[in-house]
């Protein structure tokens, strides 16, 4: 690639992971949305498979895949640093707005930042198996078009992603917490947000593709890239 083209895909790959922190720290917070209650982050995580759809079109799946676990890298570190900044004596001048002593805010602190290690595992399992899926159908469905009906490919790709997320990541968190039927309604309704997002975001889809394929100057196919997860090179 050339340098515009290996800048774009940095920005492009800083932007996934950017995306994905960010996610993870909004999950805390359950809100309402058209009488459904779902995490916050339903708005934000979408725009990561969106933003891996961009990275398989134009960069290829081999980039798609070392960008995934770039995600789970810094992922891991955030939620490692976290867990240390949280475990670390709060010094007694220190407090947050409505909390009137060290204390409190250090239970605040914990509770909106701090997740049990179940989550934790239920939000690292469902990363890997959502986005490599969403990936790996999307470079199929490339090669099966000829390149063509981007929107039918995007869309195809994130309802078999986004299916693998919500089902592994609500099974592992909540599995023998919650009934089964309301966990099968949990799973649809946040697999339907987030398809829902990523239909709604589909011209925005076309624009950036075009501009990036002006970049790059190349049309990707993955027809002899091994769809090894776990091949890095």
């Amino acid at each position: 690639m050339n340098a515009r083209a290996d800048d774009a895909l940095r920005a492009t790959a800083a932007l996934f992971v950017a995306v994905l922190i960010t996610s993870n720290f909004l999950a805390a917070k359950l809100v309402g949305v058209a009488g459904l209650v779902v995490p916050a982050a339903v708005v934000v995580f979408p725009l990561s498979y969106i933003i891996g759809d961009v990275l398989t079109e134009v960069f290829g799946y081999a980039a798609a895949r070392k960008t995934i676990w770039l995600g789970f890298a810094c992922n891991l570190v955030a939620v490692a640093f976290t867990h240390l900044a949280i475990a670390l004596p709060p010094a007694a001048p220190w407090t947050l707005p409505s909390f009137g002593d060290a204390v409190s805010a250090q239970r605040a602190f914990a509770a909106t930042l701090g997740s049990a290690p179940r989550i934790v595992a239920a939000s690292l399992a469902a990363y890997l198996c959502g986005e490599f899926l969403n990936s790996l159908v999307l470079a199929k469905l490339k090669i099966a078009t000829g390149g063509r009906f981007l929107w039918m490919r995007t869309i195809g790709s994130t309802l078999v992603g986004q299916l693998a997320d919500s089902s592994v990541f609500i099974t592992i968190a909540f599995a023998g917490l919650v009934p089964g039927r309301v966990l099968r309604d949990i799973v649809f309704v946040q697999w339907l947000v987030k398809v829902g997002i990523e239909a709604l975001a589909t011209p925005a889809t076309y624009v950036v593709v075009r501009r990036l394929k002006r970049i790059v100057g190349v049309e990707r196919y993955d027809r002899q890239v091994s769809m090894n997860p776990f091949r890095l090179g």
